[in-house]
């Protein structure tokens, strides 16, 4: 396992965009259908935008028609960490980067029944594609 990121409020606006830093840091999401990732067919390994943090593959990606980049499970042995989101009159679960900490979006039990039946809807915002990992890495 990777060691723990731990950065100042100040360090992190530096480091990342404001609509990165709203995500990421304030728990925000993007405008659904504006992402980098929404249409994505790209191969690779997707990762914590905040850290670098190895999280999800392009082989468990696909097209929920929500707005958001979906993927029916993390990476094998990727650091990704859920708890409860009760905000805005909800029950979710929200997904977070293990290693930094980071919003990244929520997972939901609608995803496709073959593949686990798993839907985490991921801010394409709290992402970078490492298309370096190799074609459809797993």
């Amino acid at each position: 396992m990777e060691q723990k990121v731990s950065k100042s409020d100040q360090e992190w606006r530096e480091q990342l965009t404001p609509m990165e830093y709203e995500v990421l840091r304030r728990k925000g999401t993007e405008p659904p259908f504006t992402g980098k990732y929404v249409y994505s067919k790209d191969d690779g390994v997707y990762r914590c935008r905040a850290c670098g943090a190895r999280l999800f593959s392009s082989s468990d990606k696909f097209d929920s028609g929500t707005g958001w980049p979906s993927f029916t499970r993390p990476m094998d042995g990727a650091d990704v960490d859920a708890e409860p989101d009760n905000s805005l009159l909800m029950r979710r679960t929200e997904v977070l980067c293990g290693r930094c900490g980071s919003h990244l979006g929520h997972v939901f039990p609608d995803g496709p029944r073959d593949a686990g039946g798993m839907r985490y809807c991921i801010n394409s915002a709290a992402l970078d594609l490492d298309a370096a990992e190799g074609s459809k890495a797993g």
